[in-house]
């Protein structure tokens, strides 16, 4: 039986996510769940800036589990559940067991760990190979395997026992014969005749099987329970108990226990695959992290893997995308910035409207759906706004934006002024962060003419905190850059108080760029830019034309 699992689809913004990204997710995802019942879970892509989880805290939202990669993975691909055999179990019950569910390989289980895998092919490797006639005995074959190998009846005896010693031997011979062959602790297999079935105990057998339902006598059941030794009756011939008896030993005996190759869930298909071309096996067991088996996985079933289902919010540049975000079904794009390089497989949902935040859109769409807007998901979307709008001081924020934030702070019980002075600065408490982290709390990345650059910034309304950071991050730059094989960084020191925005360059003619394209005097010292306080509408576009240029 094939696992069925509720279809899940990630909400996810860019990486080193702002409190659009997140917000918007989160808003978006429970749209989607409220219009379509699926499960729609929102996620992050990077670690949450302080100004964000001041905003989650704000209003008691746990923050979205990390998606770090969208390659697959075992756990979307369909397992084939297969039930598992004790060790104990006969080469007949494994083999029965094959044919009734059409398998080649079966776990062998202990307490759910799995302990080994039987195959075809070792099953037949049982039947082909000579072994002696104590093999029985060496696998420490129950007696309940042989009964229910050749059809049998224990006449006297305790089915769980075990064969512990001597050989399996036919007594059809003369007695001198018999008395020669046969030994203390064997296996004797006998026909009607009572002077061998006696002599049989004489020899103190463990066990004897009586063939074709041969009636024992009581004297004989006695004697043979006195001695401790087993009885079994059995309706097949001599000959035939003869061939089966070996299918009787348990299955650990044969199976596969050593260097099994085994995957867990969280492992990428990519990996899988590579790892597979090297083993000639068919079937590879999947194993939580406790060992426990959970079902098999084939070449077969990798081709047929269900592609992560993915919703982008708040970015379309596949370089601000999660990792793995090619093997992803792309899904919607909701976004408020230029058309960029995301590519997908078929035509998808894509709203893109040129206003300052992803949070005023999703609002527009709880508008359409006619979806009542929670006091929570007011203040996540109104945070959202005040955040990529700096509090309506940015030149992209629009009309709409401004008045979509307003409703949505009445609806959630805030003062807008008020509250976006906290937000702020919860955001730029930055006491004990390192310039690594520092430098990537809001930072996207570009290519331009296969120019990749990278464009951090840090809002403050504390002009002495901006110098403080700006001295901790601009030593910091160039390794940032050689690291993340950057061929410039640019990172925004912006004052909201001031609207305006000094600017770190780093890079081959990165300072260059700025000044030729912003005109300023070439013996600037530092590139300070006023009115430039949004990356997006005022950074970005400048040095994408210059670079063009």
């Amino acid at each position: 039986m094939e696992k069925f699992e509720k279809r899940k689809v990630y909400v996810v913004g860019h990486k080193n996510p702002d409190t659009d990204s997140i917000c918007s997710a989160i808003a978006y995802a429970n749209l989607k769940c409220i219009l379509t019942g699926d499960n729609y879970t929102p996620r992050r892509a990077g670690q949450l800036n302080e100004e964000t989880q001041y905003v989650l805290d704000r209003f008691g939202v746990e923050a979205p589990a990390l998606l770090q990669d969208l390659r697959l993975q075992v756990k979307n691909v369909d397992l084939h559940e297969v039930e598992g055999q004790k060790g104990s179990d006969s080469i007949k019950h494994a083999w029965a067991k094959m044919k009734s569910i059409n398998v080649n390989t079966l776990p062998v289980l202990r307490d759910l760990k799995l302990e080994g895998l039987i195959t075809v092919g070792d099953i037949a490797q049982s039947y082909m190979n000579v072994y002696d006639s104590r093999i029985l005995c060496t696998a420490r074959t129950q007696y309940r395997n042989i009964l229910s190998t050749i059809d049998g009846t224990m006449v006297t005896g305790n089915p769980h026992g075990y064969l512990l010693n001597g050989k399996v031997g036919i007594a059809a011979s003369s007695r001198q014969l018999m008395a020669d062959f046969i030994e203390e602790d064997d296996l004797a297999i006998l026909g009607n005749r009572e002077e061998a079935q006696e002599l049989a105990i004489d020899l103190n057998v463990s066990c004897m099987v009586i063939c074709q339902s041969n009636k024992v006598s009581d004297e004989i059941i006695k004697k043979a329970e006195e001695k401790e030794i087993v009885i079994i009756s059995t309706p097949l011939d001599t000959f035939t108990v003869a061939r089966l008896i070996n299918q009787s030993i348990p299955i650990k005996h044969f199976m596969t226990k050593d260097h099994i190759v085994t995957f867990k869930m969280n492992e990428y298909v990519d990996d899988v695959k590579e790892i597979m071309t090297k083993h000639k096996f068919r079937d590879f067991p999947i194993v939580d992290n406790d060992g426990n088996f959970l079902g098999f996985i084939s070449r077969r079933r990798l081709l047929k893997a269900h592609k992560k289902e993915v919703i982008l919010v708040d970015h379309n540049e596949k370089n601000q995308a999660v990792d793995g975000i090619d093997e992803a079904d792309v899904l919607e794009i909701i976004d408020h910035h230029r058309i960029s390089s995301i590519e997908t497989m078929g035509p998808v949902f894509f709203r893109n409207q040129p206003v300052g935040c992803t949070a005023t859109i999703i609002f527009q769409m709880y508008q359409e759906n006619a979806v009542e807007i929670s006091e929570t998901m007011a203040g996540l979307m109104c945070s959202a706004i005040l955040s990529d709008t700096l509090m309506f001081r940015s030149p992209t924020c629009t009309p709409l934006d401004e008045q979509t934030a307003r409703k949505l702070a009445k609806i959630a019980g805030i003062d807008v002024e008020e509250f976006s002075k906290e937000m702020f600065n919860a955001g730029s408490n930055l006491k004990g962060k390192t310039p690594k982290e520092i430098c990537f709390l809001d930072f996207k990345q570009f290519t331009v003419n296969d120019i990749v650059l990278g464009v951090g910034q840090v809002n403050s309304m504390n002009e002495e905190e901006l110098e403080n950071i700006k001295e901790q991050v601009s030593p910091y730059l160039e390794v940032a850059r050689q690291e993340h094989g950057l061929d410039m960084i640019f990172f925004m020191l912006t004052n909201i108080i001031t609207e305006s925005s000094e600017l770190l360059c780093c890079g081959e003619n990165a300072r260059e760029e700025i000044i030729n394209a912003y005109d300023l005097a070439e013996d600037t010292e530092e590139i300070m830019l006023q009115g430039v306080v949004s990356r997006k509408k005022q950074l970005v576009p400048t040095i994408v034309g210059a670079l063009q240029q």
